[in-house]
């Protein structure tokens, strides 16, 4: 190459290096499938479900079960020693009602159990920071000293005042006559009460079958107990006391289980009958909330002013569907990029290439290239500031204007013979895999060369070890 020759390069071209490998260090920026999940599954609730989210329970149901022995147990034993002896000497109506009431009582109860009571979904961690600023604007904390900004709100309903209370774990203001659930750690709407027996929360969604379910099993507790009391007299009648107990040993588990249930139960039934027909619920009774007591003005704003009318609303409204949508589909978060393996910086390289530089000494002290030891005379060292290099199809170098169509490549890579009075290494001197070279005999290029062979045949042949790195200085 003469350095005064102004015909332009046509023979010199640059082949850009393959990156298509299987190496980590390809793809980056690869995202990860994250496989969708149902709302049920991440739940923040204290709850079971089972089918899929179909049936949702609270997840102490240990009493739940025992419900259902009791029920199962004490219906079976009347269903096969009592009512063949009552069908034939009473009525064959005995045993249809009987078990008219039986699965009428089974349905309400799982209806009760598997269903959702009326839960409130909890705040965003937006609509939540949107809630505490409208808070903090509406009490003025943002002037002066801190201030705990009030946790309540006040609506009129009936020209009645009702307080909204703030909860610290949905991080809502719960609607009127709702309430956490402290078993379940939900705020179930029209809130009523935790019921063990049912293995749920009473609230707006299920207290209608609730009430059925009390209701239709006071009616079977009573049926039971009735007919198994008429058993065991008309066999006293016929063979005597003893022997009707003998002949008939499970009525007398039936009549003790239903002796002492029954009070309970339609006890209960007539304290749900009693706040249906004046539209309260068992968790403002029980406080006081529209009590006389705490004044002449308080009453209940939710009652109609007639037993019917609140008994229809009770048990005859709408159902309003379910808020919590447990069985929808959770948006999965947008996937961020995987990081490299490492931290190589890579210019067109390959899976070869990366383990090369990890033998390389060269390659593995990257910083060393910038220090003062590769410093050329006359020349800025490496550690100055340098154009960068876009991946793709490189252009020549802007100091490199004159180079001539029979010299420009020949120049670029030396042939073994042509090494002298040049700096490059020979093959025999090169080791495998390739260094860098720090003397160039292009003084207007100021670039440092990186060759693997000595021939531009061998370069073709072994692309892997050809690697060229160009840095401008």
């Amino acid at each position: 190459m003469s350095p005064g020759g102004g015909g332009p390069m046509k023979d010199c071209e640059y082949s850009q290096i393959s990156t298509h490998s299987s190496s980590p260090m390809e793809s980056p920026h690869k995202k990860k499938k994250i496989p969708a999940r149902r709302k049920w599954e991440v739940f923040p609730g204290r709850n079971k479900f089972f089918c899929n989210g179909r049936i949702m329970m609270a997840r102490q149901t240990g009493v739940f079960y025992l419900t259902l022995v009791l029920i199962l147990v004490t219906s079976g034993l009347f269903f096969a020693f009592d009512c063949p002896y009552l069908a034939v000497k009473i009525t064959p109506a005995i045993p249809v009602v009987g078990g008219i009431l039986f699965f009428f009582v089974m349905g309400t109860l799982l209806r009760t159990s598997f269903s959702d009571p009326g839960v409130l979904p909890r705040a965003t961690p937006d609509e939540a920071a949107d809630l505490e600023r409208q808070i903090d604007i509406a009490n003025g904390s943002s002037s002066g000293g801190y201030r705990s900004p009030p946790r309540t709100k006040e609506v009129i309903i009936n020209g009645q005042t009702v307080k909204l209370k703030y909860c610290f774990t949905c991080k809502i203001f719960r609607p009127p006559r709702a309430s956490h659930c402290s078993l379940c750690d939900n705020c179930v709407e029209r809130f009523d009460h935790h019921c063990p027996w049912v293995g749920n929360c009473v609230g707006k969604r299920n207290y209608r079958f609730f009430y059925m379910f009390i209701l239709s099993l006071s009616f079977l507790t009573v049926f039971i107990f009735a007919f198994v009391i008429t058993h065991v007299i008309l066999r006293s009648q016929q063979t005597g006391f003893l022997n009707a107990i003998k002949d008939s040993p499970a009525s007398v588990l039936e009549a003790v289980v239903c002796f002492f249930s029954v009070w309970s139960i339609v006890g209960l039934l007539g304290f749900h009958t009693y706040l249906i027909s004046s539209n309260q619920t068992t968790n403002e009774d029980i406080k006081g909330s529209w009590s006389n007591k705490r004044g002449k003005e308080n009453y209940n704003p939710y009652s109609y002013g007639n037993i019917c009318t609140n008994c229809c609303v009770a048990l005859c409204g709408p159902i309003s569907p379910s808020l919590i949508d447990r069985r929808g589909y959770v948006q999965p978060d947008t996937p961020q990029p995987a990081a490299p393996s490492n931290g190589l910086a890579t210019y067109g390289a390959t899976s070869s290439q990366s383990d090369m530089a990890a033998a390389t000494p060269l390659l593995q002290s990257e910083p060393s290239l910038a220090s003062d030891e590769l410093h050329l005379p006359g020349k800025p060292g490496l550690g100055t500031p340098c154009a960068s290099l876009t991946l793709g199809q490189p252009t020549p170098p802007s100091s490199m204007p004159n180079l001539s169509a029979e010299a420009g490549l020949t120049d670029i890579l030396p042939l073994k013979e042509e090494h002298v009075g040049h700096q490059f290494l020979t093959p025999e001197e090169a080791p495998s895999p390739p260094r860098l070279l720090a003397g160039s005999p292009l003084a207007h290029s100021r670039t440092v060369h990186v060759l693997g062979l000595a021939s531009q045949d061998a370069l073709h042949e072994d692309s892997v070890r050809g690697l060229v790195k160009l840095s401008s200085v």
